[in-house]
């Protein structure tokens, strides 16, 4: 008979068997609150960073660039100007696959399982490159590339429309000079790589340049954005354009004229500088070497910066326009003082001689700057004190840096009267022992055809917002150096010179002109003279003068006698009144009589 089992042991076997069961599911519970800490830490809290590790590594950052302002001639021609391009790039670490999927261009449609193969043959074909060296640039480890630079905005939509896994477009900018040489050397020139070298790319630099912006979006595994996820866009701001006074087409007739006197004569270089007379604005500033801003390298250095404001030389006898307005506003002379002129004077041991043989000539002080003649200048001259000479050639401008804002600029070369030898003090009346741009003498004509009232010269005339909106550079009040008076004696004294003396080359059929010539001898780097500097500068029309043009020709080879740059300034000065319509003049010229 069966022995039946205590009650005692019945109810330690359901004890142990509770145990068990709380153990088990304690050790349960805990086991599942410990993966539900561990994942409030890995999805919650992310200690480790994972979720953002994913993140960054699904991100895909792209630089926006600002465009740069551009560069505009006084009617709103572009100069330069920044076009947009992009610069095909991949992630190389994407394109490790054989297949992927795209859309469809022309259905929209997904097409699933595109071979790599076949994205390879279209994008060589879209780019125009060797399909082996396209796979060179797409295949790799490498976490960023470039594939193809600057391509327009039409080739980067064919070669995202291919949907080559972990190729993008990065957008860039390519600056361009659409009227090439036309005001080169003004306008500058920028590096390969964006940075400006010179002109006004490089000085108003500042103004040009926006503000870049950024693109941040996610990418799935197939390197394909995804729609809805992280987007961030900061828009650029683009940089303001520089609006001048120059006239790109007056520009352009300048410089064809100057190159070609300068060709004719085999002249070292030469320049045209057009200002209007009431403004101070600068309608062209013309260089005989054409310098193309899209390819700086291919002109000699010397010819890639504005000589107009940068080179300066001994101007000559313009520089005599000051003198005669000095002597004229110090009363110490009429434009009809009457002067016994030898061939040779002499005066503190230095004599001075005329460009042409003449015995004793009665001449008016008219007479004496119609016929340019050394001499008499010195015995006009010879009656202000050294400061005063020196004090109205400040006053004109000479000695002063212009501030057009180019690079390069020079204030040219007036020694204090303290450091005058013996013979510079005389010198210095009819131009040389000093030195000067273009620029200076175009302003100092600019002076007296503007009744006496100097001007800043103005390059610059707005600044215009990437919307639009046009900031103009205010005028600076000019400067009264000499009165109406004198400078209405000084314009008939110029037309004088034109109709009785030097500047008859620079007539015109339809417009009374005053003009003056200038010769100067031109110093050898070695010490010396090597050659001469030939000036042509004048204004019209003279019953109200509205345009200066000094035209300049640096060692022309020849017989000086047959050496005109007042062919060119004839040219210049025409072509400026009839573009601007300028009615022509209808009185007869006034003039002084240059004998007694």
């Amino acid at each position: 008979m069966a022995r039946a089992e205590s009650p005692n042991h019945e109810t330690v076997r359901v004890a142990l068997g509770a145990a068990r069961l709380r153990v088990g599911l304690a050790f349960v519970l805990v086991l599942l609150l410990v993966l539900g800490v561990r994942l409030f830490q890995v999805q919650g809290l992310d200690l480790g960073g994972m979720a953002q590790a994913g993140l960054s590594k699904r991100l895909v950052s792209q630089n926006v660039p600002a465009l740069r302002g551009s560069i505009l001639d006084a009617n709103g021609n572009y100069l330069a100007r920044t076009v947009q391009r992009f610069d095909i790039v991949v992630d190389q670490r994407l394109s490790a696959v054989d297949t992927f999927d795209r859309r469809d261009p022309i259905t929209g449609l997904r097409v699933s399982d595109v071979s790599m193969e076949q994205g390879f043959l279209e994008l060589a074909a879209i780019l125009d490159v060797d399909v082996d060296t396209l796979k060179a640039s797409i295949l790799g480890d490498k976490s960023f590339g470039f594939v193809s630079r600057s391509v327009t905005p039409e080739v980067r939509d064919q070669v995202l429309a291919v949907s080559m896994p972990g190729v993008y477009a990065d957008p860039t900018n390519l600056r361009t000079y659409p009227v090439g040489p036309v005001g080169g050397q003004m306008v500058g020139f920028m590096s390969g790589d964006g940075k400006p070298l010179s002109g006004l790319e490089l000085t108003q630099n500042d103004r040009l340049t926006g503000t870049p912006g950024s693109r941040t979006f996610e990418i799935g595994g197939d390197g394909i954005r995804i729609p809805y996820a992280t987007n961030e866009d900061i828009p650029a701001q683009d940089g303001q354009s520089v609006k001048l006074t120059i006239d790109q087409d007056l520009q352009w007739f300048a410089e064809q004229t100057i190159a070609s006197q300068v060709e004719e004569y085999n002249a070292e270089w030469g320049n045209i500088v057009v200002v209007e007379a009431k403004t101070g604005a600068i309608k062209a500033m013309a260089e005989s070497a054409p310098m193309d801003p899209n390819n700086f390298a291919a002109t000699d250095p010397e010819d890639r910066k504005a000589r107009s404001v940068t080179s300066s030389f001994e101007p000559g006898s313009t520089t005599k326009l000051i003198t005669m307005a000095a002597a004229l506003e110090e009363d110490i002379i009429e434009p009809t003082s009457e002067f016994v002129v030898p061939p040779l004077y002499t005066i503190d041991n230095q004599t001075f001689k005329d460009a042409f043989e003449h015995g004793t000539e009665n001449r008016t002080a008219a007479g004496i700057f119609a016929k340019s003649m050394n001499t008499g200048t010195v015995m006009i001259g010879e009656q202000l004190s050294r400061q005063q000479r020196y004090d109205w050639l400040r006053k004109f401008g000479i000695g002063e840096p212009l501030g057009v804002g180019l690079n390069g600029e020079t204030a040219g070369i007036l020694p204090t009267p303290d450091t005058w030898d013996p013979r510079q003090q005389y010198t210095v009346l009819f131009g040389q022992g000093l030195a000067q741009t273009a620029l200076h003498t175009a302003m100092a004509y600019q002076t007296v055809a503007n009744d006496g009232v100097r001007l800043q010269p103005r390059l610059i005339d707005a600044y215009v917002d990437a919307d639009g909106t046009e900031h103009k550079v205010p005028q600076e009040e000019g400067t009264r150096v000499v009165s109406e008076e004198t400078a209405a004696e000084l314009h008939t004294m110029l037309e004088t010179v034109t109709v009785e003396g030097s500047g008859a080359t620079g007539a015109l059929d339809q417009y009374r002109v005053g003009s003056k010539t200038g010769t100067a001898e031109a110093p050898s780097p070695q010490g010396g003279y090597d050659g001469f500097t030939l000036s042509f500068a004048g204004m019209a029309p003279m019953e109200d003068p509205q345009y200066v043009v000094v035209v300049t020709l640096q060692r022309p080879q020849g017989d000086l006698y047959y050496l005109l740059p007042g062919a060119s300034f004839q040219k210049v000065m025409e072509h400026t009144l009839n573009m601007y319509n300028v009615p022509p003049s209808t009185g007869r010229p006034e003039t002084y009589p240059v004998m007694f």
